[in-house]
């Protein structure tokens, strides 16, 4: 298949197009900052530049591809407005126009699926969430952080697209096991931590599994 890559220069998006690369696949990689392009990539991986608000460059990268990955996170060294949001917007609008429908991106458990079962720990953190963002500190770059990346998942999730978005809490640098725990906070055995390369690779491997589609599952090692 054509897959196009947003947050293709991050670590999690540079494991993902290794992983798209190794099984065969076609690669766009939507890229902010061309200085971050791998050497590796070069001759192998087709490059659009543009920021994710810029609509015209991010048609011009969904366009003719198969299915969309998003690795895209929030960055807490300065938030203005809603970027994640308003480009995911972007990137809703171009795979709908073009006739995509595989949408597989990127989230935190604090963006809650609805087969989540409501532990002691999350009610915590939905509370906290909440009072945070009533509370003096609600325009720290970290609460816009937090509002901007689940504001993202909820785009995604009201596109009527086949999403999944894959949820992770403490992603790590160590190496790809393989067969992480999979499932929902509250209902299933799930741990902390995940390795990158992990998550890479289960994100790319729901391209072509339908277990998850419009579904946030959690992984762990």
């Amino acid at each position: 298949m054509r897959i196009t890559v947003f947050g293709a220069t991050g670590v999690i998006g540079q494991l993902a197009v290794a992983e798209l690369l190794s099984a065969g696949h076609d690669v766009v990689a939507y890229v902010r900052n061309p200085g971050k392009v791998p050497p590796t990539w070069n001759g192998r991986v087709t490059v659009v530049v543009g920021e994710i608000t810029d609509a015209a460059a991010v048609d011009m990268a969904v366009a003719g591809s198969d299915a969309v990955i998003s690795t895209m996170g929030a960055s807490l060294r300065k938030v203005v407005g809603t970027p994640l949001v308003d480009g995911t917007r972007n990137i809703v609008d171009a795979m709908k126009k073009h006739g995509i429908s595989r949408y597989v991106g990127n989230g935190t458990p604090s963006w809650r699926d609805s087969r989540d079962r409501l532990t002691l720990s999350a009610r915590f953190g939905g509370w906290l969430a909440r009072t945070l963002a009533r509370s003096p500190f609600a325009r720290t770059s970290l609460v816009r952080a937090y509002q901007d990346m689940g504001g993202m998942n909820t785009v995604v999730a009201e596109s009527g697209l086949d999403w999944t978005i894959v949820r992770f809490l403490a992603p790590t640098n160590g190496p790809k096991r393989g067969n992480p725990r999979v499932g929902f906070p509250g209902r299933d055995k799930l741990g902390m931590r995940i390795s990158r390369a992990d998550i890479a690779a289960f994100t790319v491997a729901q391209l072509d599994d339908d277990t998850y589609v419009e579904a946030a599952p959690q992984i762990s090692n």
